[in-house]
C-alpha cells in the first residue's frame, strides 16, 4: 500500500518553507521536548504527494506546533488556514511566523486543545479541504482525534486527512467516514492519508 524511503532526519537544522512564495524563508521552531516539528524531507516529501491540493484550500492545522505545515499550505497558494495549539506560548510563535511571512491575513490561531477548537470550528460552521493531525506520539490523541472529525461535518466530502505518527505504529482505524488511501514511511516518520469518503456520521 505505501512506500518506506531511508531519510537522516536533522532534526537541528533550522527550519524552512520548501517552496512557494515564501519558499526558502526560516521559521522559528518551539524550544526543548514540547513540541516535534516535521523534517523539511519529510514536509517536501508531503507535499509532493498532496500535488495542488493546498491550492484555494481551506486548511486546518491540528497540534500545529510552529505551524510548519499550515504555513508550507498558505506558501503553496491555500486560502486560508487554521493553526490548532494548545500551549499558548507555542500559539504565540504561529502568530509570530505566520507575521514575518506575510501570511497573517490568510491565518488564525487557536490556542485550544483540540477536540476544543473542533466543537468550536463546528460551532461556527467552518469547513476544511485539508487537514494535517500532527500530535505528540506517545499522547494517543491521533486515533480519538480522527474520530472527533468523523463525528463533525468541518471536513468536507473529498477532503484528505494527513496523520504523522511513528514508522513502527500502524496507522489508525479509518473511522466510518473516511478511507485510508495510502500510508508511507521515511525512517522513523510515517504519513498516512485519509480521504473523507462521505458526509457526518450519524
Amino acid at each position: 500500500m505505501g512506500t518506506e524511503a531511508y531519510l537522516v532526519i536533522d532534526y537541528s537544522h533550522p527550519m524552512r518553507v520548501i517552496a512557494g512564495s515564501a519558499g526558502g524563508r526560516k521559521l522559528e521552531a518551539p524550544k526543548g521536548m514540547l513540541t516535534r516539528p516535521t523534517p523539511d524531507r519529510v514536509r517536501e516529501a508531503l507535499f509532493s504527494i498532496l500535488y495542488d491540493r493546498a491550492v484555494d484550500a481551506r486548511v486546518l492545522d491540528l497540534f500545529a506546533g510552529s505551524g510548519a505545515l499550515g504555513i508550507e499550505a498558505l506558501s503553496r497558494g491555500a486560502a486560508h488556514a487554521v493553526f490548532v495549539e494548545r500551549d499558548t506560548a507555542t500559539a504565540n510563535l504561529v502568530r509570530k511566523n505566520v507575521q514575518a511571512l506575510g501570511l497573517a491575513e490568510r491565518a488564525k490561531v487557536m490556542a485550544l486543545p483540540a477536540a476544543r477548537a473542533i466543537a468550536e470550528l463546528t460551532r461556527h460552521g467552518d469547513i476544511f479541504d485539508l487537514a494535517f493531525l500532527d500530535p505528540p506520539y506517545d499522547d494517543g490523541l491521533l486515533g480519538p482525534t480522527l474520530t472527533l472529525l468523523d463525528q463533525s461535518a468541518i471536513i468536507a466530502v473529498g477532503a484528505i486527512v494527513v496523520c504523522e505518527h511513528r514508522s513502527s505504529d500502524a496507522p489508525p482505524t479509518a473511522p466510518p467516514t473516511f478511507v485510508l488511501e495510502d500510508s508511507r514511511r521515511y525512517g522513523e516518520v510515517a504519513l498516512s492519508f485519509y480521504l473523507r469518503a462521505k458526509g457526518q456520521a450519524s
